[in-house]
């Protein structure tokens, strides 16, 4: 894994080329062997992400993972469009683990995250489709001997001469037999299918229950396996006594393996109660000493203090000092779970010369080396296949593969297939977490009211510590720690971003949208507390300090416009809004919230305004807004992971809430129209939404809350405190 943070962009370009072999189309990306997917006989398979049948059916392969946000339809859509094909004869398939399948920004990986679905697979995968099109006009022209030029390909027929036509499935056979074009030609003008809304092709699956998540995984003679797992982090087993478990009718076996000890039976259930009958002696270590207002009291303490510099323009701190008035806050964001529908798991078959895994993963090449070396195989001996994933929001992408190595470590030491399952308590309590932070921010401001000096603290563990991508901290500073801060759009003056990365044993990942879901709170709410100070509407304040940045503006301007803002709320309501960048995309939210009898927090409509460039899919943009404002608002109001001699609190949805539907607010999304080059839309829409509904509660209540999630008694004490 150490190659991939050393490798450059351009180095891995070179590398994926000559790794790949074999027939390749000579585009901006590599597009892979034709083989790279096995193709069925007859079939057309002109590259490593197509496949057109002689029956006219196009199967689409997907190198990215499906956990709802759609990329088995907005991929495909990419292809679809260049080739010209008819929408209805297209499908899917999940593409296997190969370097012609590996990420075009990451570094040679196959992995799914940071948004980057559509934006690093638009143009290869657009070449792949203009490719294959041109091939099948070339065929048809051979057929009709007469110029490609007089041919022309749509809705999955190739047109030529004198109103003859020649669909793709006759032609699949002989396009095939043609040499792939070095330069193919993207489509100019109108598109028929991309920026129109298009039915997802995973919904049937779904609906039908036909659809197979890792959860759903079955095999002849499998066994289940579910794991006890140290109480505390960093905790390990001393002895236990297995005698009980062994007794439950379809335990099978009980095993030691790093993560704890497994029991492994005919089903789930025996299982787990074979689980709750073991006897454990545990070793809980330093971890039995964490506990969170330590931690508070120890992030506090730092955040007094210098760290390092991540952003210095002019003289924040002199400024501050010469102020006449200044500013200065605390904030603070607790650690979060990803809290998937589905719990994680994994299957594996393992033989002597080699190994099946179907698991949900967001990661498959580093899974599988995990993989292989827990096996004692080498990766091209493993198979891993990718099922659906029931969400992942960062959890399946984690570089210590942990519930792909444990599942093979059961499986090597029982000797038979094995799924091992995670309850959901095993994965909120033994997990890892979105990091908890707290951050000291300082202002002062100019005659006119705006920010003349701000000096922000961050506080917080790196998530890249620790892990092979720990050599892209540079100078102390992890990137994903200060996203949305070091890189603020503001006019700000003099502007300073240090940081502090303590470290402890509370494992910490990437959560969906990473830095941004705590900076942008952060920097949302605090320039809101500016604005009022200052005596000026927040809206307007945001306006001034963007003018140079229109597609902030543009956001920000139609966000408010169609949210009404200035026209008079019912009493009792307040508006708050917020406007943030990130993955490429530009975000504003305004939120409409109230307070009942009981201090809890009623978020009656959010408004949503999204630009991110160039559209697919208008449906799964408007669809992944709503999602990501429902993951944030279940944050705001209800997340927080919290440890008690060592312990996670929270155990499930009974004490780790998600926003039901009877609090989900009226969601209204509107699309910026854009030329600019696709940005992300599965995270971008969590970070606004914090802000957003904290500024709306202070104009409904005056109750200013630096600290999430926005629960009652912190509302009750703001109150009181003014």
């Amino acid at each position: 894994m150490s190659d991939v943070t050393r490798m450059s962009r351009r180095q891995f370009m070179k590398t994926s080329a000559l790794a790949a072999g074999g027939l390749m189309l000579a585009c901006h990306l590599p597009l892979g062997r034709r083989d790279a997917a096995a193709a069925g006989e007859g079939e057309f398979a002109p590259n490593a992400f197509l496949r057109i049948g002689t029956d006219g059916s196009v199967t689409i392969i997907v190198n990215k993972s499906e956990m709802g946000q759609g990329v088995y339809t907005s991929l495909p859509m990419l292809v679809a469009e260049e080739l010209c094909c008819d929408w209805k004869r297209v499908t899917f398939q999940a593409s296997p683990v190969a370097p012609e399948y590996n990420h075009t920004q990451f570094g040679p990986i196959m992995v799914t995250g940071g948004s980057t679905s559509v934006r690093s697979e638009w143009n290869r995968l657009s070449l792949a489709g203009a490719a294959a099109r041109e091939m099948l006009v070339a065929a048809a022209a051979q057929e009709w001997k007469v110029e490609t030029a007089v041919c022309r390909a749509e809705n999955s027929f190739v047109h030529g001469p004198g109103g003859r036509k020649l669909d793709f499935g006759s032609l699949a056979s002989k396009a095939a037999t043609l040499p792939v074009p070095k330069e193919p030609k993207l489509k100019s003008g109108r598109k028929s299918l991309l920026g129109t809304p298009a039915k997802r092709l995973d919904s049937p699956a779904k609906i039908n229950g036909t659809a197979t998540f890792g959860i759903d995984v079955q095999a002849p003679g499998m066994l289940t396996a579910v794991i006890a797992r140290p109480p505390v982090f960093g905790g390990k087993v001393k002895s236990f006594d297995a005698a009980k478990a062994k007794a439950v009718p379809g335990v099978r076996d009980v095993v030691a393996v790093d993560a704890g000890v497994a029991v492994v039976a005919d089903g789930f259930w025996p299982a787990r109660k074979g689980r709750e009958l073991l006897e454990i002696v545990w070793d809980e270590g330093e971890g039995a000493q964490i506990s969170t207002p330590a931690m508070r009291e120890e992030f506090a303490r730092l955040a007094a203090t210098p760290g390092v510099v991540a952003r210095k323009d002019g003289d924040a701190p002199g400024e501050l000092a010469r102020a006449a008035r200044r500013f200065e806050v605390d904030y603070e964001v607790p650690y979060l779970a990803h809290a998937t529908m589905e719990p994680l798991n994994c299957f594996v078959d393992l033989r002597s010369d080699g190994c099946l895994i179907r698991t949900g993963s967001q990661f498959q090449t580093v899974d599988r080396a995990a993989a292989a070396r827990a096996a004692g195989l080498q990766p091209e001996q493993i198979i891993f296949e990718t099922t659906f994933l029931g969400g992942g929001f960062g959890r399946r992408a984690c570089p210590a593969s942990d519930f792909v190595i444990e599942a093979v470590q059961v499986a090597k030491a029982i000797g038979k297939p094995v799924k091992v399952i995670r309850t959901r308590e095993d994965d909120m309590r033994a997990g890892f977490y979105r990091p908890q932070w707290h951050d000291r921010v300082a202002a002062c401001l100019d005659k006119k009211g705006y920010p003349l000096a701000w000096h922000h603290r961050i506080v917080g563990q790196s998530i890249m510590a620790g892990t092979p991508f720990e050599s892209m901290i540079k100078n102390g500073i992890d990137d994903t720690s200060v996203e949305g801060a070091a890189d603020t759009p503001y006019a700000i003056p003099n502007l300073q971003v240090e940081l502090h990365s303590p470290k402890n044993l509370v494992p910490v990942l990437w959560w969906r949208s990473v830095g941004h879901s705590h900076t942008a709170f952060v920097m949302e709410s605090f320039l809101d507390e500016l604005a009022h100070a200052a005596g000026k509407d927040p809206y307007q304040y945001r306006r001034t300090l963007l003018a140079k940045h229109p597609r902030h503006l543009m956001v920000l301007e139609t966000a408010a416009r169609k949210a009404g803002w200035g026209k008079p709320l019912p009493k009792g309501r307040g508006r708050g809004i917020a406007v943030h960048e990130s993955f490429g995309s530009f975000i504003a939210q305004v939120a409409e919230v109230s307070l009942d009898s009981k201090s809890q927090v009623r978020v009656h409509r959010v408004v949503c305004a999204v630009d991110c460039g160039r559209v697919v899919n208008p449906d799964t943009i408007k669809a992944q807004m709503e999602s990501g404002i429902t993951f944030g608002l279940s944050a705001a109001l209800y997340g927080a992971i919290t440890l008690k001699n060592g312990r996670v609190e929270q155990g499930n949805f009974d004490d780790y809430p998600l926003v039901t539907m009877e609090a989900m607010p009226k969601v209204e999304v509107y699309i910026v129209p854009s030329n600019e080059a696709p940005g992300g839309v599965g995270e971008p829409g969590v970070p606004p939404t914090a802000p957003a509904v904290a500024n709306a509660l202070f104009a409904a209540s005056g109750a200013r809350v630096r600290s999430l999630p926005l629960t009652p008694d912190k509302i009750r004490n703001a109150k009181k405190k003014g």
